[in-house]
């Protein structure tokens, strides 16, 4: 092999490639561990441009800022993204980088429309979720939900069906009540409440 011109040059280029490669990688390890790149700001925005009601910088700070870990380079961005979904309020959530030193969570927030059994909360969208009820409240009394594990769009269904019909007579469901036996019954605004028997397929 030693009187291989050939295969000593081609050891000889395997072995400075490497060697390069080696010193890249070096570098890029020790430049992403300058104090530059500490993560220093991480910035709230909503999804859709709307105004964010219950995810402010207090709740940023106290619920997610400590659980972040890295730098620029090397924070997970799907672990910030999970530890931003689990804040009350935050239905969804996506994350990015901004350079040197920052991260821009967008939130997408729950929009309570009822409560759901007992302290939790229903979305317009028929999400089950866990905040604070008296945040829900602030503009207007909450209808209530109740209903078997799985059925929360079928109630949301039903209720907008409900809301529908009872328009016309300036009537509000209030309250709505799917049995485990699936038979429904709605209070109204007046007080009144109205058995609609059992679902039929």
């Amino acid at each position: 092999m030693w009187h291989d011109a050939r295969a000593l040059n081609a050891t000889a280029s395997t072995l400075l490639a490497a060697t390069l490669l080696a010193g890249i990688a070096s570098g890029v390890w020790w430049l992403s561990q300058r104090p530059m790149f500490t993560l220093r700001a991480v910035r709230v925005e909503s999804l859709y441009g709307m105004d964010l009601r219950h995810v402010n910088e207090l709740t940023v700070r106290n619920s997610v800022l400590g659980k972040i870990r890295g730098n620029f380079f090397t924070t997970d961005l799907e672990q910030v993204r999970s530890t931003f979904e689990a804040v009350p309020w935050v239905r969804r959530a996506t994350v990015r980088r901004e350079w040197p030193n920052g991260l821009i969570v967008e939130v997408e927030e729950h929009e309570a429309l009822g409560t759901w059994g007992e302290g939790r909360l229903l979305s317009v969208k028929g999400d089950v979720f866990t905040a604070n009820l008296a945040e829900a409240d602030d503009d207007h009394e909450l209808p209530a939900f109740v209903g078997p594990a799985g059925s929360e769009k079928d109630v949301l269904a039903r209720f907008s069906e409900l809301r529908a019909w009872f328009a016309p007579v300036k009537l509000v469901p209030q309250e709505l009540a799917l049995s485990s036996r699936y038979a429904w019954t709605v209070k109204l605004d007046n007080g009144m409440s109205v058995e609609l028997g059992r679902e039929q397929d």
